[in-house]
């Protein structure tokens, strides 16, 4: 009875628990007052911060390299 207990649980977050930790996604956007570029969990809104590479990245790390490749991101 535990082991079927314990089957049922670990099946039933099998399913629920991969969708959530794929939920992550990451995009390149130039804040539109101060004109630095970050690296935001959510889709830019295009007003107050716009979306600069049109995609979206995985994780924080490729969006970060995508954002050093961005002209409009390079240091002077």
């Amino acid at each position: 009875m535990v082991r079927a207990l314990a089957f049922a649980i670990l099946l039933t977050a099998g399913f629920i628990g991969p969708p959530a930790m794929a939920a992550e996604e990451y995009w390149v956007a130039r804040d539109a007052v101060s004109k630095q570029c970050e690296i935001v969990p959510k889709k830019p809104d295009g007003t107050l911060v716009v979306d600069l590479g049109k995609k979206k990245y995985a994780s924080e790390g490729e969006a970060r390299k995508a954002m050093e490749a961005l002209p409009d991101c390079n240091k002077k």
